[in-house]
């Protein structure tokens, strides 16, 4: 996986004319590294759970294959990735990089658990497919935002706007029960998550120069994949709801 970020970096480069950094390339290689493994560790921790009847049981309340509520554990399964991302962000300064490296992994463990759901709601097909389309277009907007030579940081207060406006209007829904309205959230959602994509990388390459030691050179990996690994998920989630095929 490194290799292959390795070569679209430098085929980016190549394109774009950026100057060659080895410093700022290994560390942005570090945080795609941190930001996939996570993606692949709540993969498999969620396809484990769909799988098991014993782990739906311990997160569900059950009507033959259709969840019609949760358990007190799964409660704390879907909130705790929340609570994660808090102590994360909180503690970067106090904590050592070792430690928000287990947060960060525990965080993705637990995130496989509160997605185990999509299993059985859309085909194996179906978000399999959609994981290698919101793939491919993550790829291309993080090598757009690392690569551009266009200030995007104006992006981030209209995009954090947007952001808050969808999740007040899924919030909203969950009462109009309206499939217009979601149809709408989603569009906007996926528009949204692509921004952040382009928006994060390019802030987290820019942070890099603003780290004065290793230890936070790391924690900073650390942060910029949890930023990215959100916006990678986000997006899929939105596309699912868009694109999937339902059982």
């Amino acid at each position: 996986m490194q290799e292959r970020y390795q070569q679209n970096l430098q085929a980016a480069e190549a394109r774009t004319g950026v100057q060659v950094d080895q410093g700022l390339r290994a560390y942005m290689l570090k945080v795609y590294n941190y930001m996939a493994s996570g993606v692949l560790l709540t993969g498999i921790v969620s396809l484990f759970t769909a799988n098991s009847q014993t782990m739906l049981g311990l997160l569900y309340q059950m009507s033959g294959t259709q969840i019609i509520g949760y358990t007190g554990l799964g409660w704390v399964a879907l909130l705790s990735p929340l609570a994660f991302v808090i102590a994360m962000s909180f503690g970067l300064h106090k904590m050592k990089a070792s430690t928000l490296q287990v947060l960060f992994w525990a965080f993705a463990g637990v995130m496989g658990l509160s997605l185990s759901s999509i299993f059985l709601v859309y085909t194996a097909f179906s978000i399999t497919s959609i994981f290698f389309i919101t793939a491919a277009a993550f790829a291309s907007l993080s090598l757009w935002g690392y690569t551009t030579k266009k200030d995007i940081s104006g992006w981030g207060s209209f995009l954090i706007m947007g952001l808050f406006g969808i999740i007040i209007a899924m919030i909203v829904n969950i009462f109009l029960a309206s499939p217009a309205m979601q149809f709408i959230i989603s569009i906007i959602g996926v528009l949204i998550f692509a921004g952040l994509t382009a928006y994060d990388t390019q802030k987290i390459k820019n942070m890099y120069y603003q780290y004065t030691d290793g230890t936070m050179v790391q924690k900073g990996a650390i942060m910029g994949a949890l930023k990215l690994y959100l916006d990678f998920i986000n997006m899929m989630l939105f596309m699912l709801r868009l694109f999937g095929v339902r059982r």
